[in-house]
Protein backbone atom coordinates (compact mmCIF):
# COMPACT_ATOMS: atom_id res chain seq x y z
CA UNK A 1 0.00 0.00 0.00
CA UNK A 2 2.54 2.35 0.63
CA UNK A 3 4.55 1.72 -2.61
CA UNK A 4 0.96 2.30 -4.57
CA UNK A 5 0.26 5.71 -2.58
CA UNK A 6 3.97 7.18 -3.22
CA UNK A 7 3.15 5.82 -7.29
CA UNK A 8 -0.49 7.96 -7.04
CA UNK A 9 1.07 10.39 -5.30
CA UNK A 10 4.04 11.29 -7.67
CA UNK A 11 1.57 10.50 -10.63
CA UNK A 12 -0.61 13.19 -9.25
CA UNK A 13 2.01 15.77 -8.93
CA UNK A 14 3.53 15.05 -12.32
CA UNK A 15 0.16 15.55 -14.01
CA UNK A 16 0.36 19.05 -11.92
CA UNK A 17 3.30 20.41 -13.13
CA UNK A 18 2.98 19.50 -16.53
CA UNK A 19 -0.78 21.15 -16.91
CA UNK A 20 0.63 24.40 -15.16
CA UNK A 21 3.51 24.26 -17.45
CA UNK A 22 1.35 23.57 -21.00
CA UNK A 23 -1.57 25.79 -19.51
CA UNK A 24 0.66 28.99 -18.90
CA UNK A 25 1.34 29.05 -22.74
CA UNK A 26 -1.42 28.26 -24.60
CA UNK A 27 -3.93 30.54 -23.03
CA UNK A 28 -2.17 34.37 -24.79
CA UNK A 29 -5.76 35.24 -25.43
CA UNK A 30 -8.62 34.16 -23.37
CA UNK A 31 -11.68 36.44 -24.02
CA UNK A 32 -10.35 39.77 -23.86
CA UNK A 33 -7.35 39.71 -21.81
CA UNK A 34 -3.82 39.34 -22.91
CA UNK A 35 -2.48 36.72 -20.61
CA UNK A 36 0.91 34.72 -20.45
CA UNK A 37 2.54 36.46 -23.71
CA UNK A 38 6.23 35.63 -23.14
CA UNK A 39 7.56 33.83 -25.51
CA UNK A 40 11.25 33.44 -24.01
CA UNK A 41 11.27 29.70 -23.39
CA UNK A 42 9.55 28.87 -26.56
CA UNK A 43 12.51 30.84 -28.60
CA UNK A 44 15.27 29.52 -26.85
CA UNK A 45 14.03 25.69 -27.16
CA UNK A 46 12.59 24.99 -23.59
CA UNK A 47 9.17 24.47 -24.40
CA UNK A 48 7.67 23.38 -28.26
CA UNK A 49 4.78 22.49 -30.19
CA UNK A 50 2.42 24.23 -32.17
CA UNK A 51 0.66 25.51 -29.64
CA UNK A 52 3.48 27.55 -28.73
CA UNK A 53 4.52 28.19 -32.63
CA UNK A 54 1.42 29.63 -32.87
CA UNK A 55 1.46 31.90 -30.62
CA UNK A 56 5.29 33.13 -30.71
CA UNK A 57 7.11 34.65 -33.56
CA UNK A 58 10.93 35.75 -33.92
CA UNK A 59 11.28 38.94 -31.34
CA UNK A 60 7.93 40.32 -31.14
CA UNK A 61 4.87 39.58 -28.68
CA UNK A 62 1.87 38.64 -29.97
CA UNK A 63 0.31 41.65 -28.07
CA UNK A 64 -0.18 43.01 -31.69
CA UNK A 65 -2.17 39.48 -32.36
CA UNK A 66 -4.52 39.61 -29.38
CA UNK A 67 -5.27 43.32 -30.25
CA UNK A 68 -6.06 42.31 -34.18
CA UNK A 69 -8.23 38.98 -33.43
CA UNK A 70 -10.01 40.63 -29.76
CA UNK A 71 -13.12 42.34 -31.29
CA UNK A 72 -12.39 45.25 -28.45
CA UNK A 73 -10.31 46.59 -30.79
CA UNK A 74 -12.64 46.50 -33.85
CA UNK A 75 -15.38 47.90 -31.61
CA UNK A 76 -13.06 50.67 -30.25
CA UNK A 77 -11.98 52.44 -33.39
CA UNK A 78 -14.19 51.18 -36.04
CA UNK A 79 -13.99 49.30 -39.13
CA UNK A 80 -12.00 51.74 -41.24
CA UNK A 81 -8.95 51.76 -38.59
CA UNK A 82 -5.73 50.66 -39.79
CA UNK A 83 -5.32 47.76 -36.65
CA UNK A 84 -2.47 46.40 -38.49
CA UNK A 85 -0.38 50.01 -38.39
CA UNK A 86 -2.13 50.22 -34.86
CA UNK A 87 -0.79 47.63 -33.72
CA UNK A 88 3.15 48.06 -34.52
CA UNK A 89 2.73 51.63 -33.12
CA UNK A 90 1.17 50.32 -29.65
CA UNK A 91 4.19 47.57 -29.38
CA UNK A 92 6.63 50.04 -30.21
CA UNK A 93 5.19 52.18 -27.28
CA UNK A 94 4.57 48.94 -25.09
CA UNK A 95 8.59 48.11 -25.53
CA UNK A 96 9.16 50.78 -22.45
CA UNK A 97 13.22 49.97 -22.24
CA UNK A 98 13.02 49.61 -25.88
CA UNK A 99 15.18 46.66 -25.52
CA UNK A 100 13.35 44.84 -28.64
CA UNK A 101 11.82 42.98 -26.40
CA UNK A 102 8.19 42.89 -24.74
CA UNK A 103 8.14 41.23 -21.09
CA UNK A 104 5.30 40.24 -19.62
CA UNK A 105 5.02 43.13 -16.88
CA UNK A 106 4.94 45.71 -20.78
CA UNK A 107 2.90 43.46 -21.95
CA UNK A 108 0.15 43.22 -19.44
CA UNK A 109 0.28 47.13 -18.61
CA UNK A 110 -0.19 48.14 -22.35
CA UNK A 111 -3.18 46.00 -22.41
CA UNK A 112 -4.74 47.68 -18.85
CA UNK A 113 -4.30 51.01 -20.87
CA UNK A 114 -5.27 50.41 -23.58
CA UNK A 115 -8.86 50.22 -21.96
CA UNK A 116 -8.55 54.10 -21.18
CA UNK A 117 -9.73 56.33 -24.03
CA UNK A 118 -7.45 59.04 -23.22
CA UNK A 119 -4.30 56.93 -23.46
CA UNK A 120 -5.64 55.24 -27.03
CA UNK A 121 -5.56 58.92 -28.08
CA UNK A 122 -2.60 59.75 -27.06
CA UNK A 123 -0.80 56.72 -28.74
CA UNK A 124 -2.64 57.63 -31.94
CA UNK A 125 -1.36 61.64 -31.93
CA UNK A 126 1.82 61.05 -30.58
CA UNK A 127 3.26 61.89 -32.99
CA UNK A 128 1.31 65.69 -33.69
CA UNK A 129 1.85 68.15 -31.53
CA UNK A 130 -1.63 68.78 -29.63
CA UNK A 131 -1.37 66.16 -26.47
CA UNK A 132 2.14 66.02 -24.39
CA UNK A 133 4.02 63.41 -24.82
CA UNK A 134 4.37 60.05 -22.85
CA UNK A 135 6.94 59.97 -20.38
CA UNK A 136 6.48 56.49 -18.85
CA UNK A 137 3.92 53.86 -17.81
CA UNK A 138 3.66 51.20 -15.05
CA UNK A 139 0.40 49.14 -14.31
CA UNK A 140 -2.69 51.08 -15.43
CA UNK A 141 -1.06 54.34 -14.54
CA UNK A 142 0.95 56.39 -17.05
CA UNK A 143 2.81 59.85 -16.79
CA UNK A 144 2.55 62.71 -19.25
CA UNK A 145 4.82 65.83 -19.75
CA UNK A 146 3.45 68.92 -17.88
CA UNK A 147 1.71 71.37 -19.94
CA UNK A 148 2.42 74.87 -18.57
CA UNK A 149 -0.85 76.73 -19.25
CA UNK A 150 -4.19 75.79 -18.46
CA UNK A 151 -7.15 75.63 -18.62
CA UNK A 152 -7.31 77.22 -22.54
CA UNK A 153 -9.04 80.35 -20.62
CA UNK A 154 -10.94 81.77 -17.63
CA UNK A 155 -10.27 81.81 -14.08
CA UNK A 156 -11.71 80.37 -11.48
CA UNK A 157 -13.86 81.61 -8.64
CA UNK A 158 -15.45 80.63 -5.28
CA UNK A 159 -19.02 79.43 -6.13
CA UNK A 160 -20.93 81.42 -3.69
CA UNK A 161 -19.20 84.37 -6.15
CA UNK A 162 -20.01 82.82 -9.55
CA UNK A 163 -23.78 82.71 -8.57
CA UNK A 164 -23.75 86.33 -8.21
CA UNK A 165 -22.05 87.52 -11.22
CA UNK A 166 -24.01 87.45 -14.69
CA UNK A 167 -23.11 85.05 -17.71
CA UNK A 168 -21.71 87.82 -19.92
CA UNK A 169 -20.04 89.56 -17.20
CA UNK A 170 -18.43 86.44 -16.75
CA UNK A 171 -17.48 85.71 -20.46
CA UNK A 172 -15.55 89.14 -20.33
CA UNK A 173 -13.65 88.23 -16.98
CA UNK A 174 -12.63 84.95 -18.63
CA UNK A 175 -10.59 87.07 -21.35
CA UNK A 176 -8.90 89.00 -18.82
CA UNK A 177 -5.48 86.65 -18.38
CA UNK A 178 -5.49 85.36 -22.26
CA UNK A 179 -2.75 85.71 -24.49
CA UNK A 180 -2.43 88.52 -27.28
CA UNK A 181 -4.45 87.73 -30.25
CA UNK A 182 -1.76 86.32 -32.60
CA UNK A 183 -0.74 84.07 -30.36
CA UNK A 184 -4.69 83.31 -29.56
CA UNK A 185 -4.99 82.46 -33.30
CA UNK A 186 -1.99 80.22 -33.01
CA UNK A 187 -3.73 78.31 -30.41
CA UNK A 188 -7.13 78.08 -31.95
CA UNK A 189 -5.56 77.19 -35.02
CA UNK A 190 -4.19 73.87 -32.72
CA UNK A 191 -7.53 72.99 -31.95
CA UNK A 192 -8.41 73.06 -35.63
CA UNK A 193 -5.89 71.00 -36.47
CA UNK A 194 -6.95 68.50 -33.83
CA UNK A 195 -11.01 68.42 -35.24
CA UNK A 196 -8.69 67.42 -38.38
CA UNK A 197 -6.61 64.58 -37.16
CA UNK A 198 -9.39 63.01 -35.42
CA UNK A 199 -11.87 62.87 -38.13
CA UNK A 200 -11.47 59.48 -40.30
CA UNK A 201 -7.72 59.22 -39.32
CA UNK A 202 -5.54 56.55 -39.77
CA UNK A 203 -6.56 54.94 -36.44
CA UNK A 204 -10.07 55.63 -36.70
CA UNK A 205 -12.77 58.46 -35.93
CA UNK A 206 -12.95 59.99 -32.42
CA UNK A 207 -15.58 62.22 -31.09
CA UNK A 208 -15.24 65.48 -29.00
CA UNK A 209 -17.24 64.93 -26.05
CA UNK A 210 -16.46 67.49 -23.73
CA UNK A 211 -15.40 70.76 -25.59
CA UNK A 212 -14.51 73.14 -22.53
CA UNK A 213 -11.77 75.16 -21.76
CA UNK A 214 -10.80 73.11 -19.06
CA UNK A 215 -10.32 70.40 -21.24
CA UNK A 216 -6.83 72.28 -22.98
CA UNK A 217 -4.00 74.54 -22.50
CA UNK A 218 -1.34 75.47 -24.23
CA UNK A 219 2.74 75.46 -23.99
CA UNK A 220 5.13 78.21 -24.51
CA UNK A 221 5.25 78.05 -28.04
CA UNK A 222 1.08 78.28 -28.05
CA UNK A 223 0.85 74.77 -29.25
CA UNK A 224 -2.40 73.51 -28.20
CA UNK A 225 -2.56 70.58 -25.73
CA UNK A 226 -5.15 68.05 -24.78
CA UNK A 227 -5.32 68.15 -21.10
CA UNK A 228 -8.45 65.80 -20.58
CA UNK A 229 -9.41 63.16 -23.33
CA UNK A 230 -11.34 61.63 -20.78
CA UNK A 231 -14.13 62.34 -23.28
CA UNK A 232 -12.32 62.21 -26.46
CA UNK A 233 -14.02 58.56 -28.08
CA UNK A 234 -13.73 56.79 -30.56
CA UNK A 235 -16.98 56.81 -32.76
CA UNK A 236 -17.65 53.39 -32.79
CA UNK A 237 -17.10 52.97 -28.78
CA UNK A 238 -19.52 56.31 -28.83
CA UNK A 239 -22.36 54.36 -31.25
CA UNK A 240 -22.36 51.10 -29.56
CA UNK A 241 -22.95 52.64 -26.25
CA UNK A 242 -25.81 54.95 -27.48
CA UNK A 243 -27.10 51.81 -28.84
CA UNK A 244 -27.90 50.42 -25.73
CA UNK A 245 -29.01 53.18 -23.84
CA UNK A 246 -32.77 53.29 -23.03
CA UNK A 247 -34.30 57.02 -23.62
CA UNK A 248 -37.64 58.60 -23.08
CA UNK A 249 -36.93 61.87 -23.75
CA UNK A 250 -33.91 63.91 -25.90
CA UNK A 251 -32.23 64.72 -22.71
CA UNK A 252 -31.18 60.97 -22.05
CA UNK A 253 -29.14 61.02 -25.30
CA UNK A 254 -26.33 62.76 -23.87
CA UNK A 255 -22.74 61.27 -23.32
CA UNK A 256 -20.34 63.31 -21.52
CA UNK A 257 -21.29 67.39 -22.33
CA UNK A 258 -21.77 68.10 -25.47
CA UNK A 259 -22.61 64.63 -27.67
CA UNK A 260 -26.28 64.33 -28.11
CA UNK A 261 -28.38 61.93 -30.30
CA UNK A 262 -31.96 61.43 -30.65
CA UNK A 263 -34.42 59.50 -28.89
CA UNK A 264 -36.31 56.86 -30.87
CA UNK A 265 -39.24 57.06 -29.17
CA UNK A 266 -41.14 53.63 -30.83
CA UNK A 267 -37.78 51.56 -29.37
CA UNK A 268 -37.15 53.39 -26.11
CA UNK A 269 -33.28 53.66 -27.29
CA UNK A 270 -31.21 56.42 -28.56
CA UNK A 271 -29.85 56.67 -31.94
CA UNK A 272 -26.29 56.47 -32.72
CA UNK A 273 -25.60 59.11 -34.40
CA UNK A 274 -23.79 61.89 -33.02
CA UNK A 275 -26.41 65.82 -33.55
CA UNK A 276 -23.43 68.01 -34.18
CA UNK A 277 -19.86 67.30 -35.39
CA UNK A 278 -16.69 68.06 -33.84
CA UNK A 279 -16.25 71.37 -35.62
CA UNK A 280 -19.48 72.66 -34.70
CA UNK A 281 -18.55 72.30 -30.51
CA UNK A 282 -14.88 73.65 -31.42
CA UNK A 283 -16.21 77.17 -33.20
CA UNK A 284 -18.45 77.06 -30.04
CA UNK A 285 -15.79 77.05 -27.31
CA UNK A 286 -13.90 79.17 -29.60
CA UNK A 287 -16.33 82.05 -30.60
CA UNK A 288 -15.37 84.92 -27.52
CA UNK A 289 -12.03 83.51 -27.46
CA UNK A 290 -10.69 84.44 -30.91
CA UNK A 291 -13.20 87.12 -31.08
CA UNK A 292 -12.10 88.98 -28.60
CA UNK A 293 -9.17 91.55 -29.85
CA UNK A 294 -9.47 90.46 -33.40
CA UNK A 295 -7.82 92.65 -35.95
CA UNK A 296 -11.00 94.89 -37.00
CA UNK A 297 -10.22 94.18 -40.97
CA UNK A 298 -11.11 90.82 -40.37
CA UNK A 299 -13.57 90.66 -37.20
CA UNK A 300 -16.66 90.65 -39.50
CA UNK A 301 -15.46 88.02 -41.75
CA UNK A 302 -14.01 85.82 -38.80
CA UNK A 303 -17.49 86.36 -37.00
CA UNK A 304 -19.64 84.90 -40.16
CA UNK A 305 -17.11 81.86 -40.59
CA UNK A 306 -17.70 81.04 -36.88
CA UNK A 307 -20.97 81.64 -36.94
CA UNK A 308 -21.27 79.18 -40.63
CA UNK A 309 -19.14 76.91 -38.28
CA UNK A 310 -21.17 76.28 -35.35
CA UNK A 311 -24.51 75.86 -36.99
CA UNK A 312 -23.61 73.24 -38.57
CA UNK A 313 -25.84 69.88 -37.90
CA UNK A 314 -25.67 65.99 -38.13
CA UNK A 315 -22.47 64.08 -38.34
CA UNK A 316 -18.91 65.18 -40.09
CA UNK A 317 -19.49 62.24 -42.44
CA UNK A 318 -22.99 63.14 -43.71
CA UNK A 319 -21.80 66.92 -44.82
CA UNK A 320 -18.11 65.93 -45.15
CA UNK A 321 -17.71 68.67 -48.05
CA UNK A 322 -19.44 71.54 -46.45
CA UNK A 323 -17.23 70.17 -42.84
CA UNK A 324 -13.97 70.47 -44.70
CA UNK A 325 -14.54 73.93 -46.60
CA UNK A 326 -15.63 75.54 -43.10
CA UNK A 327 -12.76 74.03 -41.76
CA UNK A 328 -9.93 75.22 -44.20
CA UNK A 329 -11.55 78.69 -44.62
CA UNK A 330 -11.45 79.07 -40.96
CA UNK A 331 -7.37 78.22 -40.56
CA UNK A 332 -6.42 80.15 -44.04
CA UNK A 333 -8.14 83.38 -42.50
CA UNK A 334 -6.17 83.09 -39.38
CA UNK A 335 -3.19 81.79 -40.82
CA UNK A 336 -3.19 84.83 -43.38
CA UNK A 337 -3.20 87.18 -40.75
CA UNK A 338 -0.62 85.73 -38.40
CA UNK A 339 1.90 83.96 -41.07
CA UNK A 340 4.16 87.03 -41.13
CA UNK A 341 4.27 87.35 -37.24
CA UNK A 342 6.96 85.73 -34.59
CA UNK A 343 3.50 84.45 -33.24
CA UNK A 344 3.54 81.79 -36.31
Amino acid sequence: MKYLFFSWLAVFVGSWIVYVQYSSYTELCRGHDCKNAICEKYKKGVIDGSACSSLCEKDTLYLGKCMSANPISQTKVGEQANLSDLATLVLSVADANKDGHISLPEARSMWALLQLNEFLLAIVLQDREHTPRLLGFCGDLYMMEKVPYSPLYGISLPWLIELWIPAGVRRSMDQWFTPSWPRKAKISIGLLELVEDIFHGTFGSFLMCDVSANSFGYNDRHDLKVMDARYIIPEATFQQTMRERRCDVEDDCLYGADCHTSCDLTKHRCTPEVTRPNLAKACGALKDYILRGAPSDMHEELEKQLYACIALKGSAEQMEMEHSLILNNLKTLLWKKISHTKDS
